[in-house]
């Protein structure tokens, strides 16, 4: 099942975006009532990240054969690190892991951080959850980056790690995931820890930085397993800024699996997540 957000149309710009205020509700059932009112009319344009969280949820708990998958009780074997996208928030994004159901999930302690609230230029300075700033959408392969902030959300997303790590996980078990603005983070993340991780998973995301930040990427690092997923029919972040992605890891001799999802938007769908379990699943044996 799939939902597709209203949307309010401004002729002059030619843009469609999302309702603002659907991204900056934290209450899940509060988001699918506003969003299925009435338009919300705007005195300046505003282009926003589309992210499509209220429809990935939905579809979870309206499709998972099983309940949640309880919290391990003993110590946990492997550690997922998710990162949402531009707008929205952890708690939102926590159904995912209902649908891994495999036994080698059973010890996996799962974290749903939220970004901090931080004024976005593509949105006229507006306050919303983001890891770093983005300057335009839609998002192609040349458009600006924001590195300083970038680099600063790194710092934090290794303290995530760090932590999980001297619990007794093994770095081999730790893997970071990410959806857009996550997943420039979760590539920007997992290229820059000095430790060879479990992997890192990229949605419809992409390249968060320069060349130049390729030399500080450690020998460890390029050990660590790089997964993308980019839908053809992106219009948010464009298919073209996916399809970036592995070339320019394989100037620091990093490689990737890429994989593309024809008529797919800027969204999650089942396929993509059940392929990530499989992804994860695989590693976890080989690591064990």
């Amino acid at each position: 099942m799939h939902l597709q957000c209203p949307t309010n149309r401004n002729e002059a710009d030619g843009y469609y975006r999302p309702f603002t205020r659907d991204l900056l509700l934290h209450s899940q059932e509060r988001r699918m009532m506003v969003a299925m009112t009435r338009p919300i009319t705007v005195t300046k344009p505003i282009v926003l990240v589309a992210l499509t969280s209220v429809a990935t949820v939905l579809f979870l708990f309206l499709s998972r054969p099983d309940p949640p998958a309880p919290e391990p009780t003993s110590m946990a074997r492997s550690f997922v690190l998710w990162l949402h996208g531009l707008g929205d928030s952890g708690p939102a994004n926590e159904p995912i892991k209902t649908l891994f159901t495999s036994p080698e999930f059973r010890l996996t302690k799962w974290s749903f951080p939220s970004a901090p609230a931080n004024p976005v230029t593509c949105n006229y300075g507006a306050v919303m959850p983001s890891w770093f700033d983005i300057h335009e959408i839609p998002i192609t392969a040349d458009s600006p980056k924001d590195e300083n902030g970038v680099l600063q959300a790194v710092k934090n997303v290794h303290a995530m790690i760090d932590k999980e790590i001297a619990a007794g996980i093994s770095p081999n078990n730790v893997f970071v995931c990410g959806f857009s603005q996550g997943g420039a983070l979760t590539l920007a993340s997992v290229l820059l820890y000095p430790k060879t991780l479990g992997g890192g998973a990229v949605f419809s995301g992409f390249v968060p930085f320069n060349p130049s930040v390729l030399d500080q990427v450690s020998p460890d690092a390029k050990r660590t397993p790089i997964s993308w997923a980019h839908g053809i029919d992106d219009r948010t972040v464009l298919f073209e800024a996916g399809q970036a992605g592995p070339p320019f890891l394989a100037k620091a001799g990093v490689s990737c699996e890429f994989k593309a999802y024809p008529g797919l938007g800027h969204s999650i769908n089942n396929e993509e997540l059940r392929n990530l379990e499989s992804w994860i699943r695989a590693r976890l044996q080989s690591s064990s």
